[in-house]
């Protein structure tokens, strides 16, 4: 019997790639988004499309039951979806941070929690979470984004050790600069980088300048797909997984420097000069 993967966030970019990588591998997948109109998976018969809003939690129980019907079996998890929310964080509204959490990490714990109890009867199963480079080292104007990357590093750490003892890998997939709409369909601004009179205007500026300058060196969301699918099919004890020569660098440098050292670098590399 082939065997499935729940992949949440597919519309486009990263989590688009992954659905129809597995599927190539003869894999059943359920690809979730909020909206299944949005959805162009209609070349491979392997593939059902589920309405899933990862900040509603009652909707993910749902949803991983209706793929667990449908398909007789659940064998990983994908959670995918999320966004990236740029700017100082004085300016940011209790919204914007509700919202930031309330998808990347809140979301995240939704659909675990309603996936475990299946993984846990049948003694088995991987758990793959997308975080970022941004996980593990930070850079200026993104600390709400940080804050629930690193909070989902760190979840999926503890995670590793709890569900072990059931058979239940855990994965986390870090990828660097990906060349998708992530940083326009799913970007928000704290700020308007337009209004000269907002605070931190000039540096917000710079930073978005600089990771136009690294576009360049991003790699492609098939790249990360082929990091994901590894990290679900290896069947080793690894935990993380850094995707992208761009993050191996970066993190590489860091481990290499001392701390004072490297965020001068950082902050330097962001300051526009």
């Amino acid at each position: 019997m082939p065997q499935t993967v729940f992949i949440t966030g597919t519309s486009t970019g990263i989590g688009a790639a992954t659905v129809r990588l597995f599927a190539r591998h003869g894999w059943q997948v359920a690809a979730t988004m909020r909206n299944p109109a949005d959805a162009k998976f209609g070349d491979l018969p392997n593939v059902r499309v589920y309405a899933l809003d990862v900040t509603d939690a009652a909707a993910a129980p749902r949803a991983i039951a209706q793929a667990h019907a449908d398909f007789g079996g659940l064998d990983v998890l994908i959670n995918n979806a999320g966004y990236g929310l740029v700017g100082p964080f004085e300016a940011a509204t209790d919204e914007q941070i509700q919202q930031q959490f309330a998808t990347n990490v809140f979301g995240v714990f939704a659909v675990t929690r309603a996936a475990l109890p299946l993984l846990r009867a049948q003694q088995s199963g991987v758990i793959v979470n997308i975080t970022s480079v941004g996980g593990r080292t930070a850079f200026p104007m993104n600390s709400l984004y940080h804050a629930t990357k690193f909070g989902l590093d760190g979840f999926s750490e503890s995670l590793w050790y709890e569900l072990a003892p059931f058979g239940i890998r855990v994965k986390v997939v870090a990828p660097g600069g990906v060349a998708t709409d992530f940083g326009t369909r799913s970007l928000q601004m704290t700020i308007d980088p337009a209004d000269d009179q907002a605070p931190y205007v000039g540096q917000v500026r710079n930073v978005l300048k600089a990771f136009g300058e690294r576009r360049g060196a991003a790699s492609t969301a098939e790249q990360i797909a082929d990091v994901i699918y590894a990290a679900a099919t290896d069947g080793t004890a690894q935990l993380r997984y850094i995707a992208g020569a761009d993050a191996q660098g970066l993190l590489s440098t860091k481990a290499q420097m001392p701390e004072g050292d490297f965020m001068a670098m950082i902050q330097k590399s962001f300051s526009g000069e």
